[in-house]
């Protein structure tokens, strides 16, 4: 339920005995709120649009009109995928795991979270993990590299 006269100003104070105290828990949680809104309401009119009666039309329209539905249709996924990881934030802040990364408990980071306020991982754990998925995608390509090379 959406508060009236929350805070709204960015929660600066990041030092070990606030950091993720009520007032920033509060403001991530509106900020979530307002993001899931705009989704939703963009996923709305999205569905409008589809279900908008379509005039007969020549071939070049009815191949926009087509193209225009897969990029609705894409938009409205994406959408609904950001719902859902909105839904998850919201739930670690009911928890009290919100700002906190969930592989190695560390802190996320004020800025970090206001940048990106459904991220899951601290800078160094993202940061580790591309690293190891840049690694896994360069055993994959040399695997298949090999393979290539070896029934040549």
């Amino acid at each position: 339920m959406l508060k009236k006269n929350y805070n709204t100003e960015f929660p600066e104070d990041e030092d070990d005995s606030n950091y993720m105290n009520h007032k920033q828990l509060e403001y991530f949680r509106q900020k979530l709120l307002k993001w899931r809104e705009v989704l939703q309401k963009e996923s709305q009119e999205l569905a409008t649009e589809l279900l908008r009666p379509q005039a007969d039309a020549d071939l070049t329209d009815m191949a926009t009109r087509e193209h225009n539905i897969v990029l609705i249709l894409n938009t409205r996924k994406r959408n609904d995928a950001l719902i859902i990881e909105i839904n998850k934030a919201i739930q670690r802040i009911d928890d009290g795991l919100y700002g906190y990364c969930e592989e190695t408990g560390e802190k996320i980071g004020i800025a970090r979270l206001e940048a990106n306020p459904i991220t899951l991982y601290s800078i160094e754990e993202q940061e580790r993990r591309e690293k190891q998925q840049k690694l896994y995608s360069n055993d994959q390509e040399n695997d298949y590299s090999n393979n290539f090379l070896n029934d040549n």
